[in-house]
């Protein structure tokens, strides 16, 4: 009586894990067939397209302006410290949406608006790090 017991436990699981791997097997094979569809768009374009170098060809375009002196220019690094505080605050609005959704959930209220505040509170950290730092001073 045991071993039927067992052996339709281990079959009903060995169900449950066919099922699972199947639906994986169908994400891999969509996965599979975009990364055909663009080898084959990349190779097309290569053997369709003609292949004629000039010297006009091989120069830098840069809005239709002759490129002149070094490839190489000095850029301002605050802008990409803006950028970066811009992601940073757009993840956290992204990450306010579902809260408020499971904030509303019963029995779910207390424990979330705690781990909010706690989310918010390494944001402030961080804000607060960046302008005394003079991150946020536009000079």
């Amino acid at each position: 009586m045991r071993e039927t017991v067992g052996d339709s436990t281990a079959a009903a699981a060995h169900v449950v894990a066919a099922g699972y791997f199947r639906s994986y097997s169908v994400v891999g094979l969509l996965a599979l067939v975009g990364v055909l569809f663009v080898a084959v768009a990349f190779g097309a374009g290569r053997l369709l397209r003609p292949v004629v170098p000039t010297p006009e060809k091989l120069l830098t375009y840069e809005c239709g302006v002759d490129p002149v002196g070094e490839g190489w220019a000095h850029t301002q690094v605050r802008y990409y410290v803006y950028a970066f505080l811009y992601v940073i605050f757009a993840v956290d609005s992204i990450f306010l949406f579902p809260w408020a959704t499971v904030f509303a959930a019963p029995g779910y209220g207390a424990t979330t608006l705690v781990e909010m505040f706690i989310f918010l509170g390494f944001l402030a950290v961080g804000l607060l790090y960046a302008y005394k730092k003079g991150v946020l001073a536009w000079t």
